[in-house]
């Protein structure tokens, strides 16, 4: 049975508020938020308690507690956390929209794993600091909350068999590695907690631990082929180059290998191979390069790619760079006589 339309003053009003948000352009609805934001600062807002920052890999985060125990990050910290770059403006700045959710959960990618507790969690806190200056940041417990969902991303997108889009690869990094280093920061500290050993541990040993493991975590994922390495691939065999960004030739994998692996040192590719094989669907889990050594393994890989680098410099043509690297760096034997690799790498 249909259901009659209710005539109530108040359902005639919701209907209206609706058709004039429907009406209102983005310029409008963001200007309309800003308004709102500013119009918090007239009410009584907390003011913080406890302050500190802690840091996570190459970041600073500011943290404060309020009086009724919230524990908040800042805003812009928050956003760096992540790997967001952008940051809010000065005091006032709130990067969400009259929908609600703040801008680094907007992405249209994003929407099916955000559930509806967390979009009604995600409103921006108005405090002051200690020294009465106005801030605006977001409870803590949200950071792993965020991550996950990028995270969830990330696992969907390996289902149906697609990479992570271009732009969210550093933030998927980013939001791994930060949810496995507090992950293990909060075990300790739990264990700390119900042992009392809070009260006799240093107050930097939960920070040591989490930068132990980011550290490693991120260098995982350091940059180690200069631009330049596929710049001259490029000049040599006459292709047009158009970035780094631009998929390369998958012959340009090869290259690689051949150029770089099979001439660092004897047996390196076998072993490389052999450690990090080809799935099904014929990609590898890592790159080559994570598998070899912060002492020795990655001091012989930058060698090798600056003097393969002068090579291309001088050569006017591939065949020309080949003969000399060929003369110059011959391909290795099977003997592996240098300590180059590490463990295993993490998928």
């Amino acid at each position: 049975m249909a259901t009659k339309k209710s005539n109530t003053p108040d359902a005639s009003k919701a209907k209206g508020g609706h058709a004039r948000a429907e009406a209102l352009t983005k310029g409008q609805r963001q200007e309309i938020a800003r308004n709102a934001a500013l119009a918090r600062w007239d009410a009584d807002v907390p003011q913080a308690t406890h302050e500190g920052t802690f840091s996570i890999g190459d970041s600073s985060v500011a943290a404060a507690v309020l009086p009724n125990g919230v524990r908040l990050l800042t805003q812009a910290t928050f956003l760096r956390a992540i790997g967001r770059s952008r940051s809010p403006k000065a005091g006032t700045g709130v990067l969400s929209t009259a929908e609600g959710l703040p801008f680094f959960l907007q992405a249209e990618a994003l929407n099916p794993f955000i559930t509806e507790e967390l979009a009604q969690s995600t409103t921006p806190i108005f405090f002051r600091e200690k020294s009465g200056k106005r801030s605006v940041g977001y409870d803590a417990k949200l950071l792993p909350l965020v991550a996950e969902v990028y995270l969830k991303l990330r696992d969907a997108c390996h289902e149906e068999g697609n990479p992570v889009p271009r732009q969210y690869e550093h933030i998927v990094r980013t939001c791994d590695a930060v949810t496995r280093g507090l992950a293990r920061v909060g075990i300790v500290a739990l264990i700390d907690e119900v042992t009392g050993y809070q009260e006799v541990r240093d107050r930097q040993a939960l920070q040591a631990i989490l930068d132990q493991y980011l550290q490693r975590e991120f260098a995982a994922w350091a940059k180690r082929f200069p631009d330049d390495f596929y710049k001259q691939i490029f000049r040599l065999r006459q292709w047009e180059w158009r970035g780094m960004k631009v998929n390369r030739p998958q012959v340009v994998a090869h290259y690689t290998k051949d150029i770089v692996y099979a001439r660092l040192a004897p047996g390196i590719l076998k072993e490389l191979e052999g450690r990090n094989p080809k799935d099904e669907k014929g990609t590898r889990k890592a790159r080559h390069h994570q598998f070899l050594t912060e002492d020795v393994g990655h001091p012989a890989l930058a060698q090798h790619l600056y003097a393969v680098i002068g090579l291309m410099r001088l050569s006017d043509s591939w065949s020309q760079f080949m003969t000399m690297l060929n003369r110059a760096y011959p391909k290795r034997g099977e003997t592996l006589e240098l300590p180059l690799f590490t463990g295993e790498v993490e998928s």
